[in-house]
């Protein structure tokens, strides 16, 4: 637990190596090896070391619990999004939906998204979008999903409150919580200033 401090207040700090470094020290001790590679894997985003990144959630899937392992392809699958890898992360995010149970419906409405952005026809986008919409897993995360969901649809008011609404619960988070979401904050933003343009 104090290395796991250490690496957070280091990654705080955005003194991402190391952080990652600290991490890669905790996995030497074998206690929650899928949480740690979690922490070097955000270390790694931080350091713009995308594969490296990939690399821990793949680990931390493969040793996590039954239980951990659809957050940690969720996880993978977002990574690969935000990195326009669209087939990677569609592969991932269909393996979340497998697994998943209490937040199914977010992995399914991620994978959704990931189907938009490579181009590809989704039946049933308003039924994924009130799905995710009614229920806790749509809130926090799922809005940045919901939001660019509706975006995608043509709804610009929903997106638009969605997307507000995830920038700045976001922003007023803990420091780790924005650092770790850097990429969706920068899509947010993006997706909002294009609909104030038009």
């Amino acid at each position: 637990m104090l290395l796991r401090q250490l690496h957070l207040s280091h990654y705080e700090a955005r003194r991402f190596d190391e952080a990652r470094e600290v991490a890669l020290q905790a996995l030497e001790l074998g206690v929650l090896v899928d949480v740690i590679h979690q922490d070097a894997a955000r270390a790694a985003l931080g350091a713009q070391d995308v594969e490296a990144a990939v690399v821990h959630l793949r680990v931390a899937a493969r040793r996590g619990p039954a239980s951990r392992r659809p957050f940690h392809l969720w996880t993978l699958g977002s990574v690969l999004f935000l990195a326009h890898r669209y087939a990677e992360s569609a592969a991932v995010l269909a393996r979340a939906v497998r697994w998943g149970t209490r937040d199914k419906p977010l992995y399914r409405a991620h994978l959704a998204l990931v189907r938009v952005a490579a181009g590809d026809k989704v039946d049933g986008m308003q039924s994924t979008i009130d799905e995710l919409a009614s229920t806790p897993c749509g809130q926090g995360y799922g809005r940045f999903v919901l939001g660019h969901l509706a975006y995608a649809a043509g709804a610009w008011d929903a997106a638009r409150r969605y997307l507000e609404a995830f920038v700045s619960r976001t922003e007023g988070a803990r420091p780790a919580l924005a650092l770790a979401l850097d990429g969706e904050l920068k899509m947010s933003r993006a997706t909002l200033a294009k609909m104030s343009a038009n």
